[in-house]
C-alpha cells in the first residue's frame, strides 16, 4: 500500500476525531510541510484507538517509511520507540531498529537512541548483559560529544540503571537512577514508576558501597510516592541514616528486617549507619571543638569503646574524614568532613556555625582595632 491509499483507508475510520486528523495530515503531506507533519504523527500514534494490533506497524510501513528521510532524525526514532512495542517477537524489533539505524545514523542524537532501544531488547528479552553493556559505553562516548542534556540521557540512564539493578551493582545503579530522574520529567512517570525508582533508589543508598550522601534523594519528590504505601518506612530509615541515628536505626528494624536484601547486610548497615554519626557529630561541631574522645562515639554508635578506634579508621580511609588519632588519650582530632547534600535541620546547624564564625571574626576586628597602637610600636 502507498502513502496515499494508506490516507484514504485512514480517513474512512469511524473514529471521527480520527478521520479529522488524518484529513489535516493528508494536507500537509500533500504540500509536503514534514515538519508541521512530524508533530501531528507524534501526536498520533499515541492515541488509544491506534494501539490496537499491528496498527502502529502498518502506519509505520505503509505511510512514515515513504518520507522518513525528510524528518528529523530524533523525531522519527522517537516515533519509532513508540511503534517498537507493537512488535511480539524480540527478533522482529531488532530488524525494525536495525532499519532506522541505517537512516538515522549521520545524527548522534539519533544513531545512540536506536543503540538504547537495541540494549534494551537485548537486556530484557535476551539477558545479553554484555552485550549490553558494551552499548552502554558506546552511548556514552556518543553523548559526550553532545553539548548539554537532551532527551536522549534519560533513555540512557534508565537502561544503565536497569542494568545495574538486575546485576546486583547497588552503587552504580543510585548514581545512574538519580541521573535519569534529573533529565526526566517526574510528573509524566505514572504513580506506580514512581513508587518502583524510590523503592529501588531506597534499597541502593542503604546497600550501595560508598555511599553515603543521601541529601539528593531525600530532596527528590519521589520518596513522596513511597507515602501511604508498605514501603512508607524506607523514608523514615532514609532519614535516620543520613543524620546518622543509630538509635532509630534500630527502631525500625522490626519493619526493614522484614526486606530481605536488608535482613542479610544487617552488619554492613550498621556499619555504615555508625560511620555517618561519626561524620554527623564531625559535622555539627564547631572548628575548634573537634577532638572527640572514644567514649563519646561510642555513646552515639552504641559500639564497644574498643571498636571505636577501628570504626575511625574506616572512616579515614574511606575519605569520609580527616584527623588524627590519638590513642593514649582515647581521642580523634577531627580536622575535615566530606561534604554532602544537607537538609533543612543539617543548613541550620551550617548558618549557625558561620553566625558563630562572624562573631569571631568581629571580635578579632576590634581587638586589633584596640591593640593597633601597642601592635604598631612592636
Amino acid at each position: 500500500m502507498d502513502a496515499s491509499n494508506f490516507i484514504t483507508e485512514m480517513k474512512s475510520s469511524p473514529v471521527a476525531d480520527l478521520a479529522e486528523r488524518w484529513g489535516r495530515i493528508e494536507e500537509l503531506y500533500t504540500k509536503k510541510l514534514w515538519h508541521q507533519l512530524t508533530v501531528q504523527l507524534q501526536q498520533i500514534v499515541k492515541l488509544p484507538v491506534m494501539q490496537d494490533g499491528d496498527k502502529l506497524i502498518s502506519l509505520y510501513n505503509g505511510f512514515i517509511a515513504d518520507f522518513d528521510s525528510k524528518m528529523n532524525p530524533l523525531s522519527l526514532v522517537q516515533i519509532a520507540m513508540v511503534v517498537l512495542e507493537r512488535f511480539e517477537k524480540a527478533e522482529d524489533g531488532l530488524a525494525f531498529l536495525e532499519k532506522v539505524g541505517d537512516k538515522v545514523k549521520e545524527n548522534d542524537e539519533a544513531a545512540a537512541l536506536v543503540k538504547i532501544m537495541i540494549g534494551k531488547i537485548k537486556l530484557h528479552k535476551y539477558d545479553q548483559r554484555r552485550e549490553t553493556q558494551d552499548l552502554i559505553e558506546e552511548v556514552e562516548k556518543m553523548l559526550s560529544e553532545i553539548d548539554g542534556v537532551s532527551a536522549v540521557h534519560s533513555h540512557f540512564y534508565l537502561l544503565a540503571s536497569d542494568l545495574y539493578r538486575i546485576e546486583g551493582k547497588h552503587s552504580d545503579f543510585y548514581r545512574s537512577s538519580l541521573r535519569f530522574l534529573g533529565c526526566t520529567d517526574y510528573e509524566e512517570m505514572s504513580k506506580e514508576e514512581q513508587a518502583k525508582h524510590a523503592f529501588f533508589l531506597a534499597l541502593a543508598a542503604l546497600l550501595g558501597e560508598g555511599v553515603y550522601n543521601f541529601g539528593e534523594l531525600l530532596a527528590h519528590k519521589i520518596l513522596e510516592s513511597l507515602q501511604g504505601t508498605d514501603n512508607a518506612w524506607l523514608t523514615e530509615l532514609l532519614f535516620a541514616f543520613n543524620s546518622g541515628d543509630v538509635a532509630k536505626f534500630r527502631q525500625l528494624k522490626p519493619k526493614w528486617a522484614t526486606q530481605p536484601d536488608l535482613a542479610a547486610n544487617e552488619t554492613s548497615l550498621f556499619e555504615k549507619v555508625c560511620l555517618l554519626c561519626l561524620m554527623e557529630m564531625t559535622f555539627r561541631r564547631e572548628a575548634t571543638q573537634r577532638v572527640i574522645s572514644f567514649k563519646q562515639i561510642a555513646q552515639e554508635t552504641t559500639l564497644p569503646v574498643e571498636q571505636v578506634e577501628l570504626l575511625i579508621m574506616k572512616a579515614l580511609s574511606q575519605g569520609l574524614v580527616k584527623g588524627k588519632i590519638d590513642q593514649v588519650s582515647g581521642t580523634v582530632h577531627m580536622t575535615w568532613v566530606q561534604p554532602r547534600v544537607l537538609n533543612k535541620d543539617q543548613v541550620k546547624v551550617m548558618m549557625n556555625k558561620i553566625s558563630t564564625w562572624s562573631e569571631s571574626v568581629g571580635s578579632m576586628e576590634n581587638l586589633i582595632e584596640n591593640k593597633a597602637g601597642e601592635i604598631l610600636t612592636y
